[in-house]
């Protein structure tokens, strides 16, 4: 099968596709023709390596493994032990460590982050909500416990983290504020953020006003830019792993009220994350969630697709088709 492989670490230039071995599903596994996925920020840190501990499960000295987790696409085979999934079922998901979802094929367990798709949606739509909707599940319901009644800052609102975590906060009640540039405010708007901030023109952190919940899914607002704009009992959380933001949990546990937290989406369980893919289904199925796509680029161009999200302005999700 055709996938993307890296010899060593660096820029978009190391990324090859090649020929490389299709794997075979065991008993409990599942054989997913990939039709479309995506590829984002992390896949960029991932390719450099970055920061170093990743490289304890990516390899230390290269890469080790085919790379990319969400993907869409067919079951085409499944082991002799599998009942949930049938060939021809049409799936969406995200890859287990150590496997790829940055080519034609990719096996994973039955029983892991894996769901059959919404049907209305096509690959790449469902491969877009997958994107940023497991990460902002996964901050806003198990690290936020964000509530109906609570207000809730989403810094970044226009990237394909931010644009799920306006659809879900808003779906769960909350009162949504979203920053985003000039360009993306009618889109943030449209997600149904109550009020929008032109990062461009206004800075949240001067307003004087106060969240419940703020959520820095670019990583680029640090916990001490913004604990003052944290209502009492506030939680600030973020995308990006970072010494400064591991000491600040420990401290904010120590003294005072509010909360700083970082949590590593990618280590979440599998049951976690099928019951987060069943939620999304139901969000896009209730016509509450839509996929916000930026780009399409085929395989052969992926190193073009990494260049792009490498240039830190993507609005939603780059895909990446795999026909």
């Amino acid at each position: 099968m055709r996938a993307v492989v890296a010899k060593t670490y660096g820029s978009a230039d190391v990324l090859r596709v090649e020929e490389v071995a299709t794997p075979i599903p065991d008993d409990d596994e599942v054989l997913v023709r990939i039709h479309a996925t995506v590829v984002g920020p992390p896949d960029s840190a991932t390719r450099e390596g970055r920061p170093f501990l990743i490289r304890f499960f990516s390899g230390l000295r290269r890469p080790t493994a085919v790379p990319g987790d969400v993907f869409a696409g067919e079951v085409v085979a499944v082991g002799r032990s599998v009942v949930q999934f049938a060939p021809g079922d049409d799936v969406f998901g995200t890859a287990a460590p150590g496997s790829g979802a940055h080519a034609e094929y990719l096996c994973l367990p039955a029983d892991g982050a894996i769901a059959v798709m919404p049907s209305e949606l096509t690959y790449r739509e469902a491969a877009a909500v997958c994107d940023g909707g497991l990460t902002a599940m996964a901050f806003l319901e198990d690290h936020a416990h964000l509530q109906a009644d609570e207000s809730i800052l989403v810094n970044g609102a226009s990237g394909s983290v931010g644009t799920a975590a306006v659809q879900i906060a808003s779906a769960l009640g909350a009162t949504v504020t979203g920053v985003c540039s000039t360009a993306n405010v009618d889109l943030v708007r449209s997600l149904g953020a109550e009020t929008v901030i032109d990062y461009t023109t206004t800075d949240f952190a001067a307003t004087g006003t106060t969240y419940d919940v703020i959520f820095d899914a670019v990583g680029k607002r640090p916990y001490s830019t913004c604990k003052d704009s944290l209502a009492p009992g506030g939680r600030y959380l973020t995308t990006v792993l970072s010494v400064q933001i591991l000491l600040q949990m420990l401290s904010t546990r120590l003294v005072g009220d509010r909360r700083a937290s970082f949590a590593a989406t990618g280590l979440g369980s599998a049951e976690t994350k099928r019951e987060h893919l069943h939620t999304l289904r139901d969000l896009v199925e209730s016509g509450v969630f839509r996929p916000v796509i930026d780009r399409v680029y085929a395989l052969d161009d992926i190193a073009d697709a990494h260049r792009y999200v490498d240039t830190g302005h993507k609005v939603g999700s780059v895909l990446v088709t795999v026909e």
